[in-house]
């Protein structure tokens, strides 16, 4: 259950009530002087200093969980194996693609986000809900998520090796355990952003054999041949208009799942 508890991570809906965790830190600073120990005012401030050990320590983890446990890593692949497939080294510069990358990760897991500050983390610093309750209220969007991006194939796969490595099974009636889950999500998004990927390079390949036979035709055997496609591929990327083809194709494919 630690691994859930910092799944509230990535979170812009958080970033955006900066000022609610404001107060919490600056409650715990007018709290600090006159506590006697044992009082009802000491339980209530180690509770809130328990709360702010959780956000601080979920800031310390949260590029770990943005990459592992949101659609970051299908984006920044595709974006990464576009660029190799248009031969171009640095451009767009790898701080593009990430932001990029970053900013429709944040788009396709907004409704997942508010769920887990409405449900779970704005009630915790109200005091509404215990802390066990906010750990269940938070991970469920999340794992809500990834269940239905993920392949029954590869759940399959480590709940098989789970139970062959564990006294009591890992499946349930309610699903996957997070041990089991976690590591077929990603293997179910590497294997669909190597797929996308396969067929990204497929026209820009079509392009370098066409200019290659060219130029072999016309004698010119000296002149390396990706130097003379590299803008026929930048064109053709740009004539299909591809940066919208792919961006909305990436989104469409949580949104539509």
């Amino acid at each position: 259950m630690a691994l859930p508890l910092v799944l509230l991570v990535t979170m812009a809906p958080a970033l955006a009530q900066e000022t609610e965790v404001g107060g919490l830190i600056r409650e715990l600073s007018s709290q600090l002087g006159g506590v006697q120990p044992g009082s009802d005012a000491g339980a209530s401030l180690s509770g809130r200093l328990i709360q702010l050990f959780v956000l601080i320590t979920t800031l310390s983890v949260a590029p770990g969980l943005l990459v592992v446990m949101t659609s970051f890593t299908r984006f920044v692949i595709v974006f990464s194996m576009l660029r190799l497939a248009l031969g171009l080294n640095q451009t767009p510069p790898n701080i593009v693609l990430n932001a990029m990358a970053l900013f429709m990760t944040f788009f396709v897991m907004q409704p997942v986000f508010e769920d887990a500050w409405e449900g779970g983390i704005r009630p915790l610093l109200n005091n509404a809900i215990t802390e066990e309750q906010a750990i269940r209220n938070i991970s469920e969007p999340f794992y809500d998520f990834m269940l239905v991006n993920t392949r029954d194939k590869d759940i399959q796969l480590f709940t098989d090796i789970a139970n062959d490595t564990a006294e009591v099974a890992e499946d349930t009636d309610d699903g996957p355990s997070w041990r089991v889950l976690v590591p077929s999500f990603m293997i179910s998004e590497l294997r669909r952003a190597f797929t996308i990927g396969f067929l990204i390079y497929l026209p820009f390949v079509a392009i370098d054999l066409i200019v290659a036979s060219v130029l072999m035709s016309a004698g010119m055997m000296m002149l390396p041949p990706v130097l003379v496609s590299l803008p026929f591929k930048v064109i053709f990327f740009v004539l299909i208009d591809g940066w919208y083809m792919l961006a909305g194709s990436l989104i469409q494919s949580y949104l539509s799942g």
